[in-house]
């Protein structure tokens, strides 16, 4: 292992210390990226992934395979059953705890993935949101089932911000917000921006920079390697096992699309074609939030194999001793 022992990060002293977060928009390279610089820092990669930590969820969300997770250890991931919910509320204290056992066994943490909501969570911690009411939650519940594209447009007038952000596709996220706003009057969005925060590390973000035909064609490229790789078989195993259709678990990108699939909704084609369309719909999104990152200091880094791996480092260094000076 090649090990930069002039990491100035390592013995860091400071109230916050510095954090290494590697994000990227899907099928950016984030993850090999993470995985070199960690192989260069001694590092251990705490996965901000929401799928990869599901158990069984291996080939739809590229989670490292055993190999690489032998070379280097990964942190949050196959640590939940499919059956159960996993929210950023549960992440970021496992995250903090992942970052603080790495501290003290004197290496580097470095935070991977492209769950940036979880990340925020981890970064600046989650505002106190108001308590649920079954009730609407139920009724927004059946709206949902009813008509979605409905429930989405009226987040999308109700709070413009949050409903970008979000995606029309989480349901959950949707739903929440929607049930904010109906039980205090406010969106959340105004919840979220009266809630003071300062940032809980002092955080460098990098991500991986490709061209929007580059990307594209790397997220085709990945669809039809899942598929080759097993893809079909791994949810089939999954619902045979005895997860629900409507589990959390399957609302991930590509198997949502493979369970109506296998009702016989739609053939092998135009699933594919659909989870390359939703893949290119998430990153354009991961794109924006990117380009508005307020909460670390971001720098844009090319891919690991492109020299990615030494710009990495070179930032990370200056980032540390910035942190010394202060």
């Amino acid at each position: 292992m090649n090990i930069d022992t002039s990491d100035p990060c390592a013995e860091s002293g400071a109230s916050r210390k510095p954090l290494l977060v590697i994000v990227g928009p899907t099928a950016s390279g984030k993850t090999s990226l993470g995985f070199k610089v960690a192989q260069r820092l001694d590092g251990e990669v705490v996965s901000a992934d929401a799928f990869s930590a599901y158990r069984g969820l291996n080939i739809g969300t590229d989670t490292p395979d055993a190999t690489t997770r032998a070379a280097i250890p990964h942190h949050l991931i196959d640590i939940v059953d499919p059956e159960e919910r996993y929210s950023a509320g549960d992440f970021a204290p496992l995250a903090d705890a992942a970052i603080s056992s790495i501290w003290a066994r004197k290496r580097t943490p470095i935070v991977v993935g492209g769950t940036h909501f979880y990340i925020r969570a981890l970064l600046m911690g989650l505002f106190p949101a108001p308590p649920r009411d079954p009730q609407v939650s139920a009724r927004l519940q059946s709206e949902w089932d009813e008509n979605p594209r409905a429930v989405v447009s009226r987040l999308s007038s109700i709070d413009p911000i949050a409903a970008l952000k979000i995606g029309a596709n989480d349901r959950q996220r949707i739903l929440r917000a929607l049930e904010v706003f109906e039980t205090t009057g406010t969106s959340i969005s105004d919840h979220r921006s009266g809630h003071t925060r300062s940032p809980r590390y002092r955080a460098l973000m990098l991500a991986p920079e490709r061209d929007r035909t580059a990307l594209y064609a790397r997220i085709d490229e990945r669809v039809e390697r899942m598929f080759a790789a097993g893809l079909v078989e791994e949810v089939e195993s999954l619902l045979v096992a005895g997860v629900a259709p409507d589990s959390h678990a399957f609302k991930a990108i590509g198997y949502r699309e493979i369970v109506t699939m296998l009702r016989g909704e739609t053939d092998t084609e135009t699933t594919k074609a659909q989870i390359k369309h939703a893949s290119r719909r998430l990153a354009k999104r991961q794109i924006t939030w990117l380009r508005q990152i307020s909460e670390a200091a971001f720098q844009w880094v090319p891919p690991a194999e492109c020299g990615g791996v030494d710009e990495a480092l070179t930032l990370w260094k200056e980032h540390c001793r910035g942190n010394e000076a202060t």
